[in-house]
């Protein structure tokens, strides 16, 4: 059983599409549901069984409470992917030479949190059964400065350590923790189509879902790597 939270039409979707065609029943987590029936028919149509939920990935007790529905609808999760759609770029952004102390709160409230509490929800049992993995999209501001992404920088600094971190510590336990290092607009997600839409133009280096998903997919079963970079921001 393979748990998407934050699932969107790129990267997330990709995962589920991956994964199932390696068997994997998926449950999908948004915060909303006006997709969920494209993505369930998407997936079945590839011959992925699909369930799809609505709960907000910020809130640790709704968080908790998909958790536990979808262990009863489809039995323990295996494979955690955690990937909020914009990756918390929707927050304004503001440059490190202004930003507060509230600026950097927010994209820690929205990304670096609820990927820890994730963590504690699902971690315990995988440590008692020896397996499982929990793979992570961050931003590559986390890696290398981009002054354009100020504001965002330090939670996706700490989101990446965090995982780096967590992979140390649970990887003689047979658990696996990774993180895909992401530069770039991902095509077919929603800020792709903000920039299709509204300045093409301006559209920075984009890159393939579908080729990210691959790259995740021999993350979780080589486990000889904790992070994957995707960089087409020549950064």
């Amino acid at each position: 059983m393979l748990a998407v939270l934050g699932v969107g039409p790129g990267l997330g979707l990709s995962i589920a599409h991956r994964f199932g065609r390696e068997g994997f029943t998926t449950a999908l987590v948004s915060r909303t549901d006006a997709r969920h029936a494209t993505y369930r028919a998407s997936l079945a149509e590839a011959g992925v069984t699909a369930h799809t939920y609505t709960a907000d990935v910020t809130d640790k007790a709704q968080v908790d409470a998909v958790l536990a529905r979808i262990t009863a609808d489809a039995g323990e999760i295996d494979t955690v992917y955690f990937g909020p759609a914009d990756l918390g770029v929707g927050s304004a952004i503001a440059p490190l030479t202004e930003a507060g102390a509230d600026h950097l709160r927010v994209p820690f409230e929205s990304i670096v949190l609820p990927a820890a509490q994730l963590t504690q929800a699902v971690l315990p049992r995988m440590l008692e059964r020896g397996t499982g993995s929990l793979l992570f999209a961050g931003g590559i501001s986390g890696k290398y400065p981009i002054p354009l992404l100020g504001s965002f920088a330090p939670a996706a600094a700490a989101l990446r350590m965090y995982v780096l971190t967590l992979n140390a510590a649970v990887r003689d336990q047979g658990v696996y923790a990774g993180t895909l290092t992401i530069g770039g607009v991902i095509e077919r997600g929603d800020i792709h189509r903000m920039f299709t839409e509204q300045a093409p133009d301006s559209m920075p280096g984009t890159l393939d879902p579908d080729d990210i998903a691959e790259r995740a997919w021999r993350l979780h079963t080589e486990r000889d790597e904790a992070e994957a970079e995707f960089n087409a921001l020549a950064v």
